[in-house]
Parts: C-alpha cells; structure tokens; sequence
C-alpha cells in the first residue's frame, strides 16, 4: 500500500492544531437507532475535508453536530478549543436545498446573515456585492430565487455563506441538486474561491468522484452504527487545469481504492 492511499491518523503530526476537535462523539435517538457511535476526528485548519459514507451512515448527522444544530448524546465537538452547545460565527452551512428566502433578492439573501448581526445596510450591501461578485452573479443582485437556475441559487447561498467571514465553512451536499455539467463548474469555481479565501471546509456528498477531486483529505464513515473507517489523503495539487486533476493517476488510484473500501458496505 503506497503513501497516497494508505489509511492516515485523524491528525497527521505537521498539521499542527486543529480548528476543529470531535472526541467520542455518538448519537443514539431514542427510537434506539445509533447513527454514530464514537467518532474521533480533528480536522486541519484551511483544508477541505469530505466526510464519505454510504447512505445514511449519518455523514450529514455529524456535519450538524459539528454546526452546533443538534447534540449529540455522548462526546464532545470542540472549535479552537472551545465547547461547541449551539451554533457560532465561526461556522457558516451551505445547506443542501439552497435554503434562500423566496421573497427576497440575491443581494438581501446574500447579505441576510449580517442583517441578522446588525451590520448597517450600506455596509452589508457592499459585503454582499462583493461576494456575488466572486461566485459569478453579477447582474442577479436584484433577481428572486425563483427567477434563478438551480446552480445560480447554490452560488447565491455560497455567497451568503461566506459574506459572513466564519473561518470555517460547512457544505452538505451542496451541489446535489444541480445537474452533472453544472456540477462539475461549481467545484471548479469553489476550488478557485478557496484558494482566495482559505477557509476551514467539511464538506458532505455521496459522490467518491467529487471527494476525491476537492479533497484535501476524506474521511471515510463505515455504515450505521457510523464509525470512522479509514482516511485518504488523495495528495493532489489543485492549482492545475480541472481536466489535469481528473486525469491524474492519483484521483483514479484513489477513487478506485475508496469504492473498493466503500462497497463493501452495500453487500
């Protein structure tokens, strides 16, 4: 087994500190269901790390965790050491179904999290139009969401995201409900804005492909009662040509070694 594809420790010794810190973390619901049962993770500060499971290993569960949405029934999440008991600014979600108010424009959406902080109206304008500016919607700041394609309402709630300058950033499936041409573009243009904005990531997908492309490690969860199987660090360079990475023989090494991991799971 070679350095790219052998399983790694949570915390590799020359990450230094984590940002974020998940010790024995399990969550048990009270129809007796264990959807994970003593997670321990660090996750490296300005990396992008993909949580890989099958279906309903509780990927998204832990995302949520992590975000301080709901607790979890033992262990504990910590964020630059300090006890996660809720949501905090510096965790923003890029939710799945897009999650934009329908009666308001891209640039109110955008900026609706510093509205929610207080920040002046001229001040959170200029935030928000900067970022609509970095994902690609310029000229849509006065469009509705129902006006909006699928991938522009996804660019619209990344934008949100990040006009609010959390250091980390949590995407569940963001980019799901898009179809594959689509998809393909928006992982381009989110490895292009990380390299501006170096952000925390953890990101969710089912799709082995798309973590092994945005990757800057994988953690792969077993099937419920979810544990942390094994973590690849796939060690691809993401300043080349999009084709080039798709290309190179370490993203087709990886992905084949992580479905061999993964179908086991399905039999």
């Amino acid at each position: 087994m070679n350095a790219m594809t052998r399983p790694l420790p949570a915390k590799s010794p020359d990450e230094g500190t984590p940002i974020v810190r998940v010790e024995g973390v399990a969550m048990r619901y009270a129809s007796g269901v264990t959807a994970l049962d003593g997670i321990d993770l660090d996750f490296p500060r300005g990396k992008l790390t993909t949580l890989l499971g099958p279906s309903g290993c509780g990927k998204t569960t832990l995302l949520k965790i992590i975000a301080g949405l709901i607790r979890p029934t033992a262990g504990s999440v910590q964020v630059e050491g300090r006890p996660v008991t809720g949501p905090g600014p510096e965790r923003a979600l890029v939710f799945q179904d897009f999650a934009l108010l329908p009666w308001a424009t891209v640039l109110r959406n955008v900026a609706f999290g510093l509205e929610l902080r207080g920040t002046p109206k001229a001040e959170r304008e200029a935030i928000a139009e900067k970022y609509i500016r970095e994902v690609g919607l310029s000229g849509f700041e006065n469009q509705y969401p129902n006006q909006l394609s699928g991938g522009m309402r996804q660019r619209a709630g990344l934008a949100r995201a990040l006009t609010v300058n959390s250091d980390i950033l949590m995407m569940d499936e963001p980019f799901s409900a898009v179809d594959e041409q689509m998809r393909r573009k928006l992982q381009e243009d989110l490895l292009s804005l990380l390299q501006v904005e170096q952000k925390t990531v953890i990101f969710v997908t089912h799709s082995i492909e798309e973590a092994v492309y945005l990757s800057d490690r994988i953690v792969l969860l077993s099937r419920r009662p979810s544990r942390v199987s094994a973590i690849r660090d796939p060690g691809i360079p993401h300043d080349g040509p999009p084709d080039q990475i798709r290309r190179d023989q370490r993203y087709l090494d990886t992905v084949d070694e992580i479905w061999d991991t993964l179908k086991q799971y399905l039999q």
